[in-house]
């Protein structure tokens, strides 16, 4: 039976792995097709620099609202409302017409995906306990930097071929085949079969002996989780790795053809390398080796927040990309800074279903996912303003390295000791 439920939950961590892959196609596609894109529409640097963050509008604008509704009505029913939706809006971006269909089929894309990260973070929160956290969390974050590794050499070149539009159906129509497969296997806990040839749902005394406890069902409020230094702390330090982590989703490519170089083909393939750096250090360093110290006696407060410190400030070697003169150099100060950022993303990740008081992991994940939100907005404008102004990456590369800055910093003196907030005393 405990087997039983073991196999079931990694499955979940695989399917929400996947699922992650499939959403970040969606969002490198259009890095990618800068060119294409700038061409077909007659846009500028600066115009694009907004199309690339419009999609982050509306996925920002819906964190907090999809904390809430993934705390009322779980993770199932939010999650296959939003994948039907992606796979929309990338048929939707296939068919525009003109530069406002293509900004709308963008927005349409943040609604589908605005739930994902923290429904993927409650639905780790429900399945697993805290030691194997880590590893699973890992999963579908490490599929983040996987997806852009195989992603924009494989759609560039699928963009090189058949065009963008026929590009962007693909991912469309990989998204929806995923939301088939997602709405027929997840399932919250208390919903999964007890065996498989039984219809019953699982006992409290199994799912505990699991190592999955019963949730529970009193949540605090948005106002009062806001107004907690821990969840500040952790949204400021979180939003300062995503603000990197979108700078290169967004603008790597045009980095490398542009500051070094390399023809646009070489460009894709070389994007790939620190993706792929990226993914090894948030699965293996991340996750795994992250997991395996907590279980063999590591004190886990202080392993994640040394993580969390230790990786972010890697991150601040993006400044040598900054004075990077070969594809060589550029390659390795971009492979430090992501590496070292992504082997602290899996434990950030895993930061709300240790510290959120009651049935309230959805709503911390949104707040978290809002602060990275804002800086995926920020990060690809900000960039295309200052590339276009001083026709050089420099200046968006130490404004990266300031924001990461404050960001250690926040995880320093607000963070603090990982544990759960205690509910709101409530006055008779």
């Amino acid at each position: 039976m405990i087997d039983a439920v073991a196999r079931q939950r990694w499955k979940i961590a695989w399917l929400l792995g996947l699922g992650v892959l499939v959403n970040y196609f969606d969002r490198v596609n259009l890095s990618v097709s800068h060119d294409a894109l700038c061409s077909s529409f007659g846009i500028s640097d600066v115009t694009f620099g907004f199309l690339l963050g419009a999609y982050n509008w509306t996925y920002a604008l819906l964190q907090l609202p999809s904390g809430v509704l993934l705390d009322r009505f779980g993770v199932r029913r939010v999650g296959c409302v939003s994948t039907f939706l992606w796979s929309v809006a990338s048929f939707a971006a296939a068919a525009a017409q003109g530069i406002g269909a293509f900004f709308g089929a963008r927005f349409l894309l943040g609604i589908g995906e605005a739930p994902t990260f923290p429904a993927n973070a409650k639905a780790i929160g429900y399945w697993f306990p805290p030691r194997e956290r880590s590893f699973a969390t890992s999963l579908f974050d490490g599929a983040a930097k996987f997806s852009s590794a195989i992603g924009v050499p494989l759609i560039g070149l699928m963009l090189l071929h058949i065009g963008w539009r026929l590009s962007f159906a693909a991912t469309g129509l990989i998204s929806f085949l995923y939301f088939l497969l997602f709405c027929g296997m997840y399932h919250d806990p208390e919903h999964v079969a007890h065996a498989e040839e039984q219809d019953t749902a699982l006992t409290a005394e199994v799912l505990a002996e699991a190592g999955i406890v019963e949730q529970p069902r009193e949540r605090a409020s948005l106002s009062f989780l806001i107004r907690q230094k821990k969840v500040l702390g952790l949204a400021l330090g979180f939003g300062s790795y995503n603000y990197v982590f979108y700078l290169l989703l967004t603008w790597l490519p045009v980095y490398l053809s542009r500051s070094l170089n390399i023809d646009l083909a070489h460009s894709f393939m070389y994007t790939g390398v620190p993706w792929l750096v990226a993914t090894v250090g948030d699965v293996v360093f991340g996750g795994w080796l992250v997991d395996f110290l907590i279980r063999n006696g590591g004190n886990a407060d202080r392993i994640r927040r040394i993580w969390l410190v230790v990786g972010t400030t890697m991150g601040l070697g993006i400044l040598g990309a900054a004075r990077a003169h070969t594809p060589g150099q550029a390659l390795f100060w971009i492979s430090l800074a992501i590496g070292g950022l992504s082997a602290a993303a899996p434990v950030g990740w895993s930061v709300p279903s240790l510290i959120a008081p009651g049935d309230s992991v959805g709503s911390v994940g949104g707040i978290l996912n809002l602060s990275n939100q804002i800086s995926g907005i920020a990060a690809p404008i900000i960039t295309g303003f200052l590339v276009n102004g001083r026709q050089s990456f420099a200046a968006a590369f130490f404004v990266a390295a300031a924001y990461l800055a404050i960001g250690i910093t926040a995880y320093i003196f607000l963070l603090g000791e990982i544990r759960t907030i205690p509910m709101p005393q409530r006055t008779a």
